[in-house]
């Protein structure tokens, strides 16, 4: 029995499906007792499976008791459950979710005693240091440039870490941006619909992007070949933001972005964002860490994993495109 949690956001749903495509009995724990399906349904609409297989278990990461009761009796875990947010307000949250969670889930795999655990963190954990191109080797270094979430997901690398030493058989993905049908109005899919809708500006930044599917695949791989107590950065390629809006506006035949927002605009464009935000009791919808990360220049490095599974990375402008033919071939999206 294998056990997946966050099994129903953009990783979470390909693995979970891809787990039931390989033939294993799949429990999934989710939040809610009717769990969302938006996703799943990418997958499940093009093939015979069907999710009526899956073991539905609600619960939370940050509940042990939960937790407990969702890794009783399985052999594998693979803990892709997780937040995401720039907020400023909400760091508090970000560490109870991304770190205590993970804690959760490593102490209840070393109680029950399980095989092995997959953790899914983030390129963001390996911080914002001098390094030209960060990979496995770069060194966490405090800086005002890491984000809250990235400070949460090198927490919760720690937990796995003393899992590790504690006896647990672990290994750990960093992936970059994930490309793939997701839930086009909160996760990096919304990316996709933003475009869609007439997105006007574009960045200079750079940032590493990789395909939904070959995170899965290689997940399922390193858990298959126990390749246990280390870390793979998973980066398709480093890519500007303006080449990924400027595809997605080309496959789904809307105008591309034409205004330049360069480190002054989006400057002026959180401050302003953060004043309307705060006099309609709305989140804002570009805070100070998403405009400097949309700035940035930060490249990667997956040569350690593309060593022992070469070839599995692929250019993630083929995802790029088949997610916006997915999004515009979507009723539910439009």
């Amino acid at each position: 029995m294998i056990l997946v949690t966050g099994a129903t956001g953009l990783l979470g749903s390909k693995l979970l499906f891809d787990l039931l495509a390989d033939g294993h009995k799949v429990r999934a724990m989710v939040r809610t007792q009717l769990p969302r399906m938006e996703v799943l349904g990418h997958y499940f609409k093009a093939s015979e499976l069907n999710d009526s297989s899956i073991e539905w278990v609600q619960g939370d990461i940050t509940d042990m008791h939960t937790v407990m009761d969702a890794v009783k009796g399985v052999d594998y875990v693979f803990h892709c459950a997780g937040m995401v947010s720039f907020l400023p307000n909400q760091y508090a949250q970000l560490i109870d979710i991304n770190a205590t969670g993970t804690a959760n889930i490593v102490n209840a795999c070393l109680l029950e005693g399980v095989s092995g655990l997959c953790h899914v963190s983030s390129v963001a954990a390996l911080g914002r240091g001098k390094d030209v191109v960060y990979d496995e080797r770069s060194e966490w270094i405090s800086s005002p440039f890491n984000s809250n979430y990235a400070m949460s997901k090198f927490a919760a690398e720690r937990e796995v870490w003393r899992g590790v030493a504690e006896g647990l058989s672990a290994v750990m993905v960093n992936p970059g941006i994930i490309i793939g049908p997701g839930n086009w109005r909160n996760d990096s899919s919304a990316l996709f619909s933003k475009v869609h809708s007439g997105l006007r500006f574009y960045t200079n930044g750079v940032n590493g992007f990789v395909s939904v599917d070959d995170v899965s695949e290689i997940m399922r791989l390193l858990l298959r070949d126990r390749i246990f107590g280390d870390r793979f950065v998973l980066v398709g390629d480093n890519m500007p933001y303006r080449e990924v809006m400027d595809l997605i506006a080309l496959e789904m035949g809307v105008e591309k972005a034409r205004i330049h927002a360069g480190r002054a605009l989006s400057g002026l464009a959180w401050r302003m964002e953060s004043l309307v935000s705060r006099l309609s009791v709305r989140h804002p919808l570009i805070t100070r860490e998403t405009a400097r990360s949309a700035t940035s220049v930060s490249r990667y490095s997956s040569e350690k994993i593309n060593s022992i599974y070469p070839g599995v990375l692929s250019d993630p402008r083929i995802s790029i495109s088949k997610t916006a033919r997915t999004f515009l071939d979507s009723k539910t999206a439009l």
